[in-house]
C-alpha cells in the first residue's frame, strides 16, 4: 500500500512557498506601481513650476525644473520642447565659440530633436502643434544666425513640408536655404511649388517677387507683383507696390534708355492711379505718384511740360503731408 502522506505534505509545503512567492511579486508590483504614481505626481508638479518660470523668462531655473520633471517621468513628452527652448533662450550669439554657451545650443538641439521624434505620431492637437514647433525651432537652430548648418536644416524643412504640404511658409524657408547656398533654380522651384499649393495667398507672390528682384529679373518681378494684385484687386497697397518697383527700377538702373524709362514711368503711374481709385487718401500712393512725376519731368525736353509735372508733383506731396498731419492729430486726440 502506497503512502501518500509525505506527498501531500510536500504539496502543501510547495503550495505555501508558491503563495509566498506570489505575495512577494504582488507586493513588488504594488510598490512599483505606487512609486510610478509618485513619480508622475512629482513630474507634474515640477512641470507646472517649470512652466511658471518659463513664462517669467527665468530660463535657467525653468531648464532645471523641466530636467527634474523628465527624470521623474520621461513620458512627459511636452517637456522636451520647453526644455530645448529654455536652453535656446540662454544661448547668446555674442558668446559663440565659448564652450559653456555652445553647450546650451547643443542641449537645445538635442531636446528639440527628441520632442520632434516623440511627438511625430501624436494624435492630441496640442502635442501635434508642439511637434511642428519643435521642427521649426530645430531648423532655426541650424540657421545662419545660430549654428549655420544648412545641410542639417534642409532635411528638417523637407520633413515640415511633408507634414504640411499645403503650408507655403515651409517652402519659403527651404527656398531661402537654397538661395543662400547659391542653388537658385532649386530656390525658384520651391517658390513655384508654394504658389501651386496656395495660389490665392498674396505672400506667395510677394516672396516670389522678392526672389526675382534679388536676381535682377525685373520683368519676372513685375509679373509676380501683378499676379498678387489679381489676388487682391481691392487692395490699394498691391498696386502701390507695383508703382514703387517701377520707380525704383527707373531711377536705379543706369542701363535703361530714355524710351524704356518713359515706358516704366507710364506703367508705374497707371498702377499708382489704380491704387488711388481704390483709396483716394492713400498717402503712400500720393507720395509715389509725385516721385514718378519728378522722374518723368527729368525726361521732358519741353520746359513748360517739365514745370507742369513738377508743380503737380509738389501738389501731391503737399496733400500727402496734410493727410499725415491729420492722421497724427487724430491719433493724438
Amino acid at each position: 500500500m502506497k503512502n501518500y502522506g509525505n506527498k501531500g505534505g510536500s504539496m502543501r509545503a510547495m503550495s505555501g512557498a508558491s503563495l509566498a512567492l506570489i505575495a512577494m511579486l504582488t507586493l513588488g508590483t504594488i510598490v512599483s506601481s505606487a512609486c510610478s504614481q509618485v513619480g508622475v505626481v512629482q513630474a507634474r508638479r515640477a512641470f507646472k513650476q517649470a512652466n511658471m518660470e518659463y513664462q517669467a523668462q527665468n530660463y535657467p531655473r525653468a531648464a532645471e525644473l523641466y530636467e527634474e520633471a523628465l527624470q521623474s517621468d520621461p513620458n512627459l513628452v511636452e517637456a522636451y520642447f520647453y526644455l530645448g527652448n529654455s536652453y535656446d533662450n540662454q544661448w547668446k550669439p555674442s558668446r559663440r565659440g565659448e564652450p559653456e554657451n555652445d553647450a546650451l545650443m547643443d542641449k537645445a538641439v538635442e531636446n528639440y530633436q527628441t520632442a520632434a521624434e516623440k511627438l511625430a505620431t501624436a494624435t492630441d492637437e496640442v502635442q501635434q502643434t508642439l511637434g511642428k514647433r519643435s521642427l521649426e525651432y530645430l531648423q532655426a537652430a541650424y540657421g545662419a544666425d545660430k549654428l549655420n548648418d544648412p545641410a542639417k536644416a534642409e532635411p528638417i524643412v523637407q520633413r515640415m513640408i511633408q507634414l504640411e504640404p499645403g503650408e507655403p511658409s515651409n517652402y519659403f524657408v527651404l527656398a531661402k536655404i537654397y538661395e543662400d547656398a547659391g542653388a537658385y533654380p532649386e530656390s525658384e522651384e520651391m517658390l513655384i511649388n508654394a504658389r501651386e499649393v496656395k495660389p490665392n495667398d498674396p505672400a506667395v507672390y510677394m516672396t516670389l517677387a522678392g526672389f526675382y528682384n534679388r536676381q535682377g529679373e525685373f520683368e519676372k518681378t513685375i509679373e509676380a507683383l501683378e499676379e498678387r494684385a489679381k489676388v487682391e484687386p481691392n487692395n490699394p497697397e498691391a498696386f502701390q507696390t507695383i508703382a514703387a518697383y517701377y520707380w525704383d527700377e527707373t531711377r536705379g538702373d543706369a542701363a535703361l534708355n530714355d524710351e524704356q524709362k518713359r515706358d516704366y514711368l507710364q506703367k508705374g503711374l497707371e498702377a499708382v492711379d489704380h491704387a488711388l481709385q481704390i483709396r483716394a487718401d492713400y498717402v503712400e500712393a500720393l507720395t509715389f505718384k509725385g516721385l514718378l512725376l519728378r522722374l518723368q519731368a527729368n525726361l521732358e525736353k519741353d520746359p513748360a511740360r517739365q514745370q507742369a509735372l513738377i508743380k503737380e508733383a509738389v501738389g501731391l506731396s503737399d496733400r500727402a503731408n496734410d493727410l499725415r498731419k491729420q492722421k497724427t492729430a487724430g491719433t493724438s486726440d
